[in-house]
């Protein structure tokens, strides 16, 4: 019997089909499990035919006439890992998770909308529930579309479904099984158990809360599946972002999950993006006339594409580089670090690891209602620095902010990132709770803070509350000729690894993100943030913190009184020599 899916996985590790590391990985991992004896799985190639075959009875419509689908080898390979892969001495499939991600209109919605035919009317299981799941109405309902234009394609197939678009419910005659597309509204799913979850446009999603419900409710299904499919975002702070890099680990080797299946089509880091062969990585079905040849056809329109977006640079090349190459972007024009770098200090010292050690205390005070920081930064003896936020905000103001901003606050707050504060009628942050944190932390590790630096905005009346620090308070102004040299030198030590902090603290990490470079016109530059909604609080205490820091190591300083004495005596010496 043929083996489509292996066929593939052997015609990408051979090299004859151009893909990107992260596809040939997922090409390696299939075959590598297809030899291991004693894995608790097994590929049953009759099962992965069958439902590779179920696919290519499906019509689409879109077009002038109506098409019999031909599927290509990697939606062979995907089809048949989801469906062939299953425990041994037993039907349940492998699979409860898969992430798929490729660049924009390489059918990932068709591709889901057959999976969801498969999965309604040919699973054998009854009156099971399937969600198409998104941020948005209009995006939920694209997958389902693609599922019913499959139905309306075939009068056979019609014959099989029920469709009541009011509602944007189709349901299976033959097994009760009914296909739902959801937006924000998650209480239509919650408490309900289904059979597959497809998560569309993963990337668009600001927390990770329908996926986790679609995970739950599947928790006592056997052979359910949580299908996640997307291109590349813009959202380096987004659970897409999270995911993928949990999924290229797990291709790496890195950590093992046999649960969860991963196919991304992508470019290499190394690789050109100006070489259409490298375009043709990460579009597996745009840019191919079959699984060899490159369409040179296409390949000139993404050119077109190319060309316009190099010129106009900015956001079109952002999103060149994003959609149609699906390349998370880690470094935009303009943005303060390099966050592949930042993400590689991230560590797993605690202040628990700081005990007694000398640091420099931050402090950025927010307006009203806004976000408010503290920074610690702490010399180490090797050259290192570890730094520490944590945040403020008023318990009133958390949902407003959790609206604008886009942010989980929420969890950060369960996750003692971030304290709300009940004083000052709950809608101004109470400084209070920064002075009680500040004492504790003090107490509880020993702390000896040698020296403060402050933002002047909002810190009048909180000055006094700080003598009990018994150091220096200095005022950081927050102008880009007083921050240039700090700033590039928090900068550059990010880039070199020297900078550490705890990899649980996302709250910092999403300020890191948020924050871009602006500069005077003598080019000297400060942090700022890429919109209202996108707080940087965090950054700006570290570096408030860090300028303080900055100016206290830097003893090497040439001491202008001596230069000038050097100077002076070198003057005296040289008039000496000429009389």
């Amino acid at each position: 019997m043929r083996d489509r899916t292996t066929e593939y996985a052997k015609l990408v590790a051979s090299g004859i089909r151009l893909a990107g590391e992260a596809e040939l990985l997922a090409c390696k991992r299939h075959l590598e499990d297809l030899k291991r004896k004693d894995f608790r799985y097994k590929f049953d190639v009759e099962e992965a035919e069958r439902h590779i075959e179920i696919a290519n009875t499906l019509t689409i419509l879109e077009g002038d006439t109506p098409e019999q689908l031909r599927t290509r080898g990697f939606q062979n390979f995907i089809l048949g890992n989801l469906f062939g892969w299953r425990k041994k001495r037993s039907k349940e499939l492998r699979y409860r998770e898969a992430y798929i991600q490729m660049g924009r209109q390489n059918g990932k919605s068709f591709l889901a909308g057959s999976v969801a035919n498969d999965k309604a009317s040919f699973s054998g299981y009854k009156f099971g529930r399937i969600f198409c799941a998104a941020t948005k109405q209009d995006q939920a309902n694209v997958v389902w579309d693609e599922i019913e234009k499959f139905i309306l394609a075939d009068t056979d197939l019609a014959e099989l479904y029920k469709i009541t678009k009011h509602n944007r419910i189709i349901t299976s005659l033959i097994t009760g099984t009914y296909i739902k597309a959801i937006g924000r509204d998650t209480k239509s799913a919650d408490g309900f158990r289904s059979i597959l979850a497809i998560i569309d446009e993963y990337h668009a999603h600001p927390t990770n809360q329908m996926y986790k419900l679609m995970q739950k409710g599947q928790t006592r299904v056997d052979s359910a599946l949580v299908l996640a499919i997307t291109t590349a975002g813009f959202n380096l702070n987004s659970p897409c972002k999270d995911q993928y890099d949990f999924a290229k680990k797990v291709l790496q080797g890195a950590i093992q999950k046999d649960s969860l299946f991963v196919y991304i089509a992508e470019m290499d880091k190394e690789d050109d993006i100006w070489d259409y062969k490298n375009w043709a990585k990460a579009n597996p079905l745009n840019l191919w006339l079959d699984d060899i040849t490159v369409d040179m056809e296409m390949v000139k329109r993404y050119a077109e594409m190319a060309i316009e977006a190099k010129e106009k640079g900015g956001e079109d090349l952002l999103d060149f580089l994003t959609k149609s190459l699906n390349t998370w972007v880690e470094y935009a024009a303009g943005q303060y670090l390099d966050i592949a770098k930042w993400k590689l200090c991230a560590c797993d010292l605690t202040l628990t690891n700081m005990v007694g050690r000398e640091c420099y205390l931050g402090i950025d005070l927010s307006q009203g209602g806004d976000l408010t920081s503290i920074g610690l930064v702490f010399p180490l003896d090797d050259q290192k620095i570890y730094i520490y936020s944590h945040s403020f905000m008023p318990e009133l103001r958390l949902m407003e902010h959790e609206k604008t901003d886009k942010a989980p606050y929420r969890i950060w707050v369960n996750q003692g990132l971030l304290t709300l504060t009940s004083g000052m009628f709950g809608l101004k942050t109470d400084y209070k709770y920064i002075i009680s944190h500040l004492k504790e932390l003090i107490e509880k590790y020993d702390l000896k803070i040698i020296g403060v630096g402050y933002d002047s905005h909002n810190a009048s009346a909180f000055l006094s509350d700080l003598d009990f620090l018994g150091v220096d308070l200095t005022e950081v102004v927050q102008s880009a000729k007083s921050l240039n040299d700090c700033s590039v030198d928090f900068q550059q030590s990010v880039d070199a690894l020297q900078v550490m902090y705890d990899k649980r603290n996302v709250l910092l990490t999403w300020s890191a993100v948020n924050a871009k470079i602006t500069k005077n016109s003598f080019g000297e530059i400060k942090v700022d943030k890429l919109s209202m909604e996108k707080r940087i609080d965090p950054i700006y205490a570290i570096i408030d913190a860090w300028k303080i820091m900055f100016l206290n190591k830097d003893d090497s300083r040439p001491d202008p009184n001596k230069d000038y004495d050097d100077w002076a005596a070198m003057m005296a010496t040289r008039k000496e020599a000429k009389s």
